[in-house]
């Protein structure tokens, strides 16, 4: 299910356009368009879970189909073997701007300790 109301979802829906890097039944993926690194991917979940927060066994289908595309947008994106680093931002103190998760797939030069 879609939020018409969501930017996320009007991205899936095609409104508003992407650069995407992967795409399946369960899963888009596009790069930022505010990148804070070289490869910074959004990954997102083709339906509308607002925070991990909302993950349940009725939608973790998803979640499940979202962690095996990162191996792949990796490989794709040049960052596999170096490494990368994945971000989820959960509710306002956790800095979740849009609401529906989504994960930063973030890498291209050496990250430090620190979340960039």
């Amino acid at each position: 299910m879609l939020d018409d109301e969501c930017i996320f979802c009007k991205i899936i829906k095609g409104e508003i356009p992407s650069s995407k890097v992967y795409e399946d039944d369960y899963v888009l993926a596009f790069n930022d368009i505010n990148p804070v690194a070289p490869v910074h991917v959004l990954i997102i979940p083709k339906t509308h879970i607002v925070s991990a927060n909302e993950i349940t066994e009725e939608n973790s289908e998803y979640m499940k189909k979202i962690y095996e595309a990162i191996p792949k947008i990796a490989k794709e994106a040049g960052v596999f073997e170096d490494g990368y680093r994945i971000v989820n931002n959960c509710g306002e103190n956790g800095g979740q701007e849009v609401k529906h998760i989504h994960f930063h797939l973030i890498g291209g030069m050496k990250l430090g300790l620190k979340i960039v």
